[in-house]
């Protein structure tokens, strides 16, 4: 079976690396085609082609940073943090397999219950509380969720601060 996969972390220099090479590792032991797309600070490495995702029968993105998944309408694509590349690339294929096998098309989230997927339908299927509240006109669906602490207190703020104090 022809992979292709997008691994993504946000500065794009350890865990992503990481999960690129676990994901092609594992998915050449199975007896799979996989190419890696890197994202990361820095760009694209090892960029897929429209050639690359025409001919992939499924996609693998484990990403903890947002990534474009409009190139890949038509395919199922499996998503997870990186950490699941780094440390589960074999379910990641896995799923990446079965949802292909299966025909299934569109995202699947890494944790969405077993009984949702037997019966043909993702998670991008299924409406969640957010989409909910959503069309009832508060916070939209799509807003990021903020994470972290305080920004004064970040690692390049305080460098920052060394650096010019």
């Amino acid at each position: 079976m022809k992979l292709v996969a997008i691994t993504s972390c946000p500065t794009g220099i350890a865990h992503s690396q990481m999960a690129a090479e676990n994901l092609e590792t594992t998915a050449e032991e199975m007896g799979h085609d996989i190419k890696v797309e890197v994202q990361g600070a820095m760009g694209a490495e090892n960029e897929l082609s429209a050639e690359d995702i025409a001919a992939a029968d499924a996609v693998i993105i484990t990403a903890d940073t947002a990534v474009q998944t409009d190139r890949f309408d038509g395919k199922p694509v499996v998503r997870g943090p990186v950490k699941a590349g780094v440390n589960r690339a074999d379910e990641m294929v896995e799923r990446a397999v079965a949802a292909a096998n299966a025909g299934k098309t569109g995202i699947i989230n890494e944790g969405s219950d077993a009984e949702s997927e037997a019966d043909g339908s993702t998670a991008a299927d299924e409406e969640t509380e957010d989409d909910e509240a959503a069309k009832d006109g508060d916070e939209p669906a799509d807003e990021p969720v903020k994470r972290g602490g305080d920004p004064e207190k970040g690692v390049f703020r305080r460098l920052r601060r060394w650096l010019s104090g």
